[in-house]
């Protein structure tokens, strides 16, 4: 099971017992027509309800693994636990709302081939998230320019190189990892493409996040990088 595959895809859940059936059936359906080669990695993060049997049925027969936390740690900890799991040259995730369709992939996996990039970055066409998440992310944004000096453009789920993502660097386990990857590899010159991504409205349940009160803590982990990133760290 060690033998290097050409895709991951990692699907992380807190309490999706409901979606987690059909958004891991659509997407098995569509990586057997399309990536044929590809595995998932599903990463419960310490769900209270039965997500992880569920997934387990959903992924038979197809390679996968199904890793669990014993608590909920958050979306950096469940992408650090799938990619430690991972075997493919390039690693994507998404998430178990069936928010992203499936052929966010083949969006991300094309523009990757046709410009070699090292990430691949996504932002959406349109996400009916009213205004003050509009401001929210316009604020985190300019946070991170004000900070680190480069302007970050990134919604959705991204493509990498699996060689590139060191878990023992990258130390968030909350959804600011998802801030800090890109900032790192834009800083560092690496080979960045973007693509346009469709996002549909959850199947079902609703947001575990709430987007307000985390514009302090983005600060303060912005900081925190940029010291990190000063000590060579």
């Amino acid at each position: 099971m060690n033998e290097e595959v050409p895709l991951s895809i990692i699907v992380f859940a807190f309490d999706e017992e409901e979606n987690i059936g059909p958004v891991l059936g659509e997407l098995r359906a569509w990586l057997e027509q399309h990536e044929p080669g590809a595995e998932i990695v599903f990463v419960d993060d310490g769900s209270r309800d039965r997500t992880a049997d569920a997934a387990r049925r959903a992924l038979v027969g197809m390679p996968h693994a199904v890793l669990r936390h014993d608590t909920n740690h958050g979306i950096g900890a469940a992408l650090k636990t799938g990619v430690a799991a991972a075997r493919g040259e390039f690693v994507t995730f998404l998430p178990a709302d069936g928010q992203i369709a499936p052929d966010a992939v083949e969006t991300l996996r094309e523009a990757q081939a046709r410009s070699d990039a090292d990430v691949v970055l996504s932002v959406y066409d349109h996400r009916d998230d009213g205004l003050d998440r509009k401001v929210f992310s316009f604020g985190v944004r300019a946070l991170i320019a004000a900070v680190h000096g480069v302007w970050l453009k990134s919604d959705g789920p991204y493509l990498f190189r699996r060689r590139l993502f060191d878990p023992e660097q990258l130390r968030p386990d909350t959804f600011f990892l998802n801030f800090e990857f890109p900032i790192r590899a834009l800083s560092a010159g690496l080979r960045i493409d973007t693509v346009v991504i469709a996002c549909r409205p959850r199947r079902a349940g609703h947001s575990k996040s709430t987007q307000w009160h985390r514009i302090v803590g983005v600060a303060r982990d912005l900081v925190d990088l940029r010291v990190r990133r000063f000590r060579g760290l």
